[in-house]
């Protein structure tokens, strides 16, 4: 991928690129569900070259306006086990002060198969100095690791789930985080087979499909896998494929789910930040070789009962 310099004009939208290899900032774009046809045209195929895209002075959107806005680009869809909040239909609220600190490296709900294409984040308290976050172009590391490890990787399958050892991705976590994720996030527990390369369906392009969720490499030994996976995260996250993102309230992000992985800088102590995502629908991933994920498991912690599902 060759590097991403100096504003360009993607037809009508003035785009900034943020960094060499990912993320672009676009101004004068007042978003909405009245954005027209073009706009939303314009607005995906930059999403699709950059990853990420950021928009500043974003005041006027509330929560429902975030939910329309959502619908524009695809159908919105809820966390599959975490609450929404009160009073909307798909909105996910990360609250600080309720364990809200999504402070390790992952791609949006790839415990499940059809997991989402695409993410919009608004930020609503932000701390007067830390809370970035970072965002992590899974297509320029596949292209940029040696030969012989994408010939490897090309081929493997990895289970991702949400009952993941959530303590062992942080430096810290408080006792609240820690109920939070014991009693609703894994109030479900998932179990999905993906390949560890998927292909983009909209840019041809080979992304590496990891992140906090993966559990296992299918066919290696538990030590194997994780020396693997750690070898390939330190790939993914690379600052040379990485942009970080300073907050401003009014601020919205959008980035393509299936070509990126993200993380939440927890440095800001006691500060107050909450941001609110609305996730879009998207398809279940394909191998090199053609074959599509499969969410194999599914267990209800409350009552026992479980699911096979092709």
């Amino acid at each position: 991928m060759s590097n991403l310099v100096n504003k360009e004009v993607i037809k009508g939208l003035q785009v900034l690129p943020v960094a060499g290899r990912i993320g672009a900032e676009i101004h004068g774009v007042r978003l909405g569900a009245d954005l027209d046809a073009e706009t939303i045209s314009e607005i995906r195929q930059a999403l699709l070259k950059y990853k990420v895209i950021f928009f500043r002075g974003q005041e006027h959107l509330d929560d429902a306006g975030q939910e329309a806005l959502a619908g524009i680009f695809g159908a919105p869809v809820a966390h599959p086990t975490v609450p929404i909040k009160n009073g909307t239909e798909y909105v996910l609220e990360l609250d600080s002060a309720h364990g809200g600190r999504a402070d390790s490296w992952h791609t949006d709900v790839t415990f499940v198969d059809a997991y989402p294409q695409a993410s919009i984040l608004r930020s609503v308290v932000i701390p007067e100095a830390g809370g970035d976050t970072v965002w992590a172009n899974t297509a320029a590391a596949y292209d940029h690791l040696p030969e012989e490890l994408r010939n490897l990787v090309d081929r493997l399958w990895a289970v991702h789930t949400n009952q993941y050892d959530y303590a062992a991705h942080r430096e810290q976590i408080t006792e609240e985080a820690a109920r939070h994720h014991k009693e609703v996030f894994v109030s479900t527990l998932y179990e999905t087979e993906h390949p560890l390369v998927r292909v983009h369906p909209e840019t041809g392009e080979r992304t590496l499909l990891l992140g906090h969720f993966a559990k296992k490499i299918i066919g290696l030994s538990a030590n194997d896998s994780a020396q693997l996976i750690s070898l390939l995260q330190s790939h993914i996250t690379r600052l040379e494929n990485t942009v970080r993102w300073r907050w401003s309230v009014g601020d919205v992000v959008i980035w393509d789910n299936r070509a990126t992985q993200h993380y939440a800088v927890n440095d800001y102590g006691d500060q107050h930040r909450v941001v609110r995502r609305v996730t879009i629908d998207g398809d279940v991933p394909v191998s090199i070789d053609g074959r599509k994920s499969r969410t194999h498991t599914k267990v209800s912690q409350a009552s026992g009962e479980e699911a096979q599902t092709a």
